[in-house]
């Protein structure tokens, strides 16, 4: 089955590269996402279209919650609200069972908030498919690079291998 989830961590060209990876996932969508008050403001985030025989939504949350800094309530969490966006009831439900069951597993608290997706406004052009069209970028080898090789690692049968 296909769905689709939202996402917003950290930067969203570095959450476009980790969900680019993955096997599963047919389309990242790269932009901001707004939500309901009091979230009801622009986000960096990515809207994820995944088939659901090839990754779970589970793996997709494990993997955000993985790959940006879901238990730092920094001082740039407006411009990079850490959050899962849910498109109906039941992924609501999925989302948060699935985080809570993660959080047994971690000591720090995740802040991730499992939001209502109500809009998305997509990045400009020169934007889209920012690490697969500058991999040499300072950026790219800074702050991408290690998130992909940390997937490379720990989640190697969910990832391409290009």
């Amino acid at each position: 089955m296909r769905l689709k989830i939202g996402f917003g961590g950290g930067c969203h060209w570095c959450t476009e590269a980790v969900f680019q990876t993955l096997i599963g996932v047919e389309l990242v969508e790269q932009g901001w996402i707004e939500s309901v008050e009091p979230q009801d403001y622009w986000s960096e985030a990515v809207i994820v279209h995944f088939d659901t025989d090839l990754i779970s939504l589970k793996t997709l949350i494990e993997i955000h919650l993985l790959t940006h800094a879901s238990t730092s309530n920094h001082s740039m969490r407006s411009k990079y609200r850490s959050a899962i966006y849910y498109f109906n009831e039941q992924q609501k439900e999925e989302s948060l069972k699935f985080v809570s069951e993660l959080q047994i597993e971690n000591t720090e608290k995740y802040i991730t908030e499992i939001l209502p997706f109500v809009q998305f406004k997509i990045n400009k052009d020169e934007f889209l498919n920012y690490y697969k069209t500058r991999k040499e970028a300072p950026f790219c080898e800074t702050y991408i690079r290690p998130k992909l090789n940390l997937l490379f690692q720990k989640y190697s049968k969910y990832t391409l291998k290009d």
